[in-house]
């Protein structure tokens, strides 16, 4: 792909790149399987096509883009290959992440408009203390191992998330440079192999106290430490909470393989010749014809339901009025989406004949992928949809739900 960069971009621009990128990523899907990371080539098709910048406040160098635009865009890249979409839309999303950090540090992290690149596991599996480093300087010691690290294998830095204890309990996030912390090569999966999600560890690493930010500052934009208004005016996601804005943008790859299933499925259709008969053609048969109009309905279904949770959170944002019960009609939303665009590609696997499942036929990585894709704490229904029952019922959020 030729270098797009410009100096500004809007949502269809954004879009478009996306579109355009899915190609490249479905002819790499079993490179980037193979790899258990995204091919360099891709990568560097993102930054030729300037898509990193998306989510970026523009008073540091980014597009200032919103949920809209990085959902749909997600959603497009994910015809092509879910995997290399969820790693490519994490790494943007977490430029936003970073952001979020106090002003001495976003110098450090963005200087000369570079968007860093960083993993962001979300569990508080560090701990930290207060320490004074070199020269005096004011910081904490950091030891930790965390899972789930998308995209490390391409990383500047890593944002990490640890609890403190004393002089009182609170969790903070860290950010590390790469070359300060271990890699653990732990990321063998029958799907979504290609986000590389590997383990990071730390062991009693200081960490300078302006790398670092108060965890509900940097969750929920609340308390000491979060980025005042001023400061992320430029930005279309603002101070929304990132939970919400996490599960309908990690949602959007299910919702996109659903559609590239659905599209592979439509075509397999019209080749098809159905074994064991005088050349019986799948096209004809009724209950191929009920079965992908189903699967067209309940696509049609998902999509409206997860592009007006989209919308819906994206407009309260706007408004600065991001109720509780948006946060969990998004959570609700996003669990159901990735629930049902796996019901729809079984369903499509399930008629498409046993072929499909030969390692060159797309159908069986989408079906993989989202196999392992739903099983992203986000997206536990029972959980989800105990937090959302219990909420119906008037029941006080928990400090532990992550909405």
């Amino acid at each position: 792909m030729s270098d797009e960069r410009t100096d500004a971009m809007n949502r269809d621009e954004f879009v478009a790149r996306c579109e355009i990128l899915s190609g490249p990523l479905a002819q790499r899907a079993v490179e980037a399987e193979e790899l258990r990371r995204l091919p360099e080539a891709t990568l560097a098709d993102a930054h030729a096509a300037d898509l990193m910048r998306v989510v970026v406040p523009r008073s540091l160098g980014g597009h200032g883009l919103g949920l809209d635009a990085l959902a749909h865009g997600t959603r497009a890249m994910a015809r092509g290959c879910p995997a290399s979409a969820w790693t490519l839309s994490f790494l943007m999303l977490h430029g936003w992440l970073l952001s979020k950090l106090p002003g001495e540090a976003r110098d450090e992290l963005f200087a000369g408009g570079v968007v860093p690149l960083a993993p962001a596991p979300l569990a508080p599996t560090g701990t930290i203390e207060p320490t004074t480093g070199p020269e005096g300087a004011e910081g904490y010691r950091l030891s930790g191992r965390w899972e789930w690290a998308t995209g490390v294998s391409h990383a500047d830095w890593v944002l990490v998330h640890a609890v403190q204890t004393e002089p009182r309990f609170s969790t903070r996030f860290l950010v590390l440079p790469i070359d300060e912390v271990e890699v653990e090569d732990v990321w063998f999966t029958s799907g979504m192999a290609a986000t590389g999600s590997n383990t990071v560890t730390v062991t009693d690493r200081f960490v300078p106290v302006h790398r670092s930010v108060d965890a509900r500052a940097l969750m929920y934009g609340e308390g000491q430490g979060a980025v005042a208004a001023d400061e992320v005016d430029d930005d279309g996601l603002g101070n929304l909470a990132v939970p919400p804005v996490l599960a309908l943008v990690a949602s959007a790859p299910a919702l996109g393989a659903a559609e590239a299933a659905v599209d592979a499925y439509r075509k397999r259709l019209s080749e098809r010749v159905l074994a064991y008969t005088l050349g019986d053609k799948a096209a004809e048969q009724p209950a191929a014809q009920v079965r992908l109009a189903t699967a067209i309905s309940d696509l049609a279904s998902a999509v409206a339901r997860w592009e007006r949770a989209v919308a819906t959170l994206a407009a309260a944002g706007a408004d600065g009025a991001v109720t509780e019960r948006v946060r969990v009609d998004s959570r609700l939303a996003a669990a159901a989406t990735v629930r049902a665009s796996r019901t729809i590609i079984s369903n499509v696997c399930e008629g498409a004949g046993a072929s499909v499942y030969f390692s060159d036929s797309p159908l069986q990585r989408l079906q993989r992928d989202v196999e392992v894709l739903k099983g992203h704490v986000i997206f536990d229904w029972d959980r989800t949809a105990e937090l959302a029952g219990r909420f119906a019922l008037g029941v006080p959020l928990r400090p532990t739900d992550l909405v």
